[in-house]
């Protein structure tokens, strides 16, 4: 009989997966919040503070920004490619074998990642590396061809990112968010490395750790949860693994035919009301990334524009949601003026049918009032008259 999630429930479940039904209070566990996203996605723009160290933030309101460079250069995460850069737990790292081999094929079969260096120039990129430790980008001089359409990176970076890709080479840590590479050998653990599973055993290990995560998923769910197989590979793999179906409600009220572990049922009677805290959620956090689940499930329709020409764009550059409760109530623009230390606030948009309530709008200045201390802004410059919070600057 096939088990039916109501909206609520799978809202519920999905955000207490994801360490959001709980306010961010509490004993800090960096590695511990990484163990149960599964990873955490990497990206160098600081609108008010770098997704990553958002994200964790989002989970632990003691974590500071830089702190996953300390955890990466401690040896407890992994640096590698999900669906993007992201940082892994290390214990994950014989499991994602497949993913060298499938970065290593891709490269030597899509011209955007040859170059024109010779074999032996290639040679002594990583002889460099092997013989000096450590390096960035920055101790090697190539010059780059430019490129139409694609971001134009030196000949030495190319080579440097196809040995990292492959798992020749892998992070050894980051300073000042600039990448170090060393040899893997001297930055895996040798029990680590040395494991070997078919790749049967690491497809299984990766579709139920991404099941266990999502709580529900479709076939396209669970193959986009790592990025680490192909649709055929992860629909095998649902067909062979004695699943559990569910049928999903969708905020809409339609049902989706999905799949679960066995142990679904008791965890939707496991699952808790989410605090109340209204929270300001970075655009690649994992309840946001998968932009269909968020709006099947939440009916928040939901696009980041920093690639949009600003014309074009309906919100804004960088647009941050608001999440309420299990609800998406609205979304939030602002940025941190780092040169004077302010929070810009520019504007606030309501969600159809959410009302700016005192006790709402009293929630947001309070979230707000908590990342301009996060990211180090002395003062708080509210410049909407549509926010609800009188304009101006305050610290």
């Amino acid at each position: 009989m096939v088990f039916q999630i109501n909206n609520r429930d799978a809202r519920r479940l999905w955000l207490q997966s994801l360490g959001l039904a709980k306010a961010p209070v509490g004993q800090s566990d960096v590695v511990g919040i990484i163990r149960r996203l599964g990873f955490v996605q990497l990206d160098t723009i600081r609108n008010v503070a770098r997704a990553h160290d958002h994200i964790l933030w989002s989970r632990d309101q003691t974590y500071r920004e830089g702190g996953l460079e300390g955890v990466l250069a401690d040896g407890e995460v992994f640096e590698h490619f999900t669906h993007d850069a992201s940082c892994l737990p290390i214990e994950t790292y014989p499991y994602w074998q497949r993913q060298f081999r499938r970065y290593a094929h891709k490269m030597a079969n899509q011209s955007y990642y040859k170059t024109a260096m010779r074999s032996a120039d290639i040679a002594a990129i990583l002889e460099r590396v092997r013989r000096e430790g450590p390096l960035s980008t920055h101790a090697f001089d190539t010059k780059a061809k430019p490129k139409k359409g694609v971001w134009s990176r030196p000949p030495h970076k190319v080579e440097l990112d196809k040995m990292w890709y492959s798992g020749v080479l892998a992070t050894s840590h980051r300073k000042d968010f600039t990448k170090f590479y060393d040899l893997a050998e001297r930055v895996i653990p040798a029990d680590l490395r040395e494991v070997v599973h078919s790749d049967e055993v690491q497809v299984d290990w990766l579709c139920r750790a991404a099941l266990t995560r999502l709580g529900f998923g479709t076939v396209g769910d669970i193959q986009r949860f790592w990025g680490a197989m192909s649709a055929a590979e992860a629909k095998a793999w649902v067909s062979d693994a004695k699943l559990a179906p569910v049928q999903v409600q969708a905020r809409d009220g339609s049902w989706r035919e999905g799949f679960a572990l066995e142990d679904i049922e008791a965890r939707i009677k496991a699952v808790e009301t989410p605090t109340s805290r209204l929270r300001i959620i970075n655009p690649f956090d994992p309840v946001a990334r998968d932009r269909d689940r968020l709006a099947a499930l939440f009916g928040f329709d939901y696009k980041i524009e920093i690639f949009v020409p600003a014309a074009r764009r309906k919100w804004g550059y960088y647009v941050y949601p608001l999440l309420e409760g299990d609800r998406f109530v609205g979304r939030i623009d602002m940025k941190a003026d780092r040169a004077k230390g302010v929070l810009v606030v520019k504007q606030v948009w309501w969600e159809a049918g959410v009302r700016a309530t005192d006790a709402r709008i009293a929630k947001l200045e309070a979230e707000v009032g908590r990342m301009a201390r996060f990211v180090g802004m002395d003062d708080i410059q509210w410049n909407c008259a549509a926010c609800g919070v009188a304009p101006g600057a305050r610290p």
